[in-house]
């Protein structure tokens, strides 16, 4: 089955419920839906790109690798583009936005600050925070999304290459390197471990394409993703699949929820 290949998870409590490195998936039959994310999708080739996070072209030759005989392309209606496409700045809404990020999420402003003035950070036109994805020659490849309404929306933008980049900050190595879940818990982790250089893996995926280049600086890397199932099961992953990257479990769900505590 093609969700077992991508280190998917059954509910033990409702098989239509799938637990993976970008949510929980309700699959019915061929069609799929992250409830978390605000994605669906039909057909192995869609499950594929969205839990891997590629374009159609990298789905198909996935799946042809992994499943005898060639897979066939479903209509062409259902392929999506793979053009970057970053949401626009709108600077009106950046108030709203770090109110979210400040009051609700208590991410310090003395972090926040530096990181809107190089644009790494800004406001859409849906008052979502946009936290850029880049690339090693600075370049966007891709961004998180974070709605600032309670319904707590998060995605990515569309074309969004996290195989290419990630966000983190500092930007230059330190003591360590903190792998996390999200831009939010990057920041936080920092906040909680001003030494560590924390990055966002844009969801728990256990063998990023730029790890390597990573392993190469010689700092202690650990796996900060969320103290949850499945951030235990990629976590595990990711150590098997690169042994000198260590677990550094948050004690709470993950970074943003230990931050939040000390600020009560």
């Amino acid at each position: 089955m093609v969700l077992e290949h991508l280190e998917a998870t059954p509910d033990p409590r409702d098989p239509a419920r799938w637990r993976t490195a970008q949510g929980t998936l309700t699959v019915t039959g061929p069609k799929f839906m992250n409830w978390h994310q605000g994605v669906g999708g039909g057909g192995a080739i869609d499950l594929v790109m969205h839990l891997r996070q590629v374009g159609f072209g990298q789905a198909l030759e996935w799946l042809e690798r992994r499943f005898a005989g060639p897979t066939s392309p479903p209509p062409q209606t259902t392929s999506r583009p793979e053009t970057l496409t970053l949401p626009a700045l709108v600077p009106g809404n950046w108030p709203r936005v770090q109110r979210y990020l400040i009051e609700q999420r208590k991410l310090p402003g003395a972090l926040l600050q530096p990181l809107v003035q190089s644009g790494v950070i800004y406001a859409d036109a849906q008052a979502n925070a946009v936290f850029l994805i880049v690339g090693p020659d600075t370049t966007p490849v891709g961004a998180e999304l974070r709605g600032t309404t309670p319904l707590g929306w998060r995605g990515m933008s569309p074309g969004s290459r996290k195989d290419r980049g990630f966000f983190s900050l500092p930007s230059t190595p330190r003591q360590a390197i903190v792998l996390c879940e999200s831009a939010i818990d990057a920041i936080s982790c920092h906040a909680l471990h001003p030494g560590y250089r924390c990055l966002s893996t844009s969801g728990a995926r256990p063998d990023p394409a730029w790890i390597t280049a990573l392993l190469t600086q010689g700092l202690p890397i650990y796996c900060g993703f969320d103290a949850d199932p499945v951030g235990d099961a990629m976590a595990q992953r990711m150590r098997a699949l690169h042994p000198s990257i260590r677990r550094l479990r948050p004690s709470a769900k993950d970074w943003n929820d230990i931050l939040r505590q000390f600020a009560r």
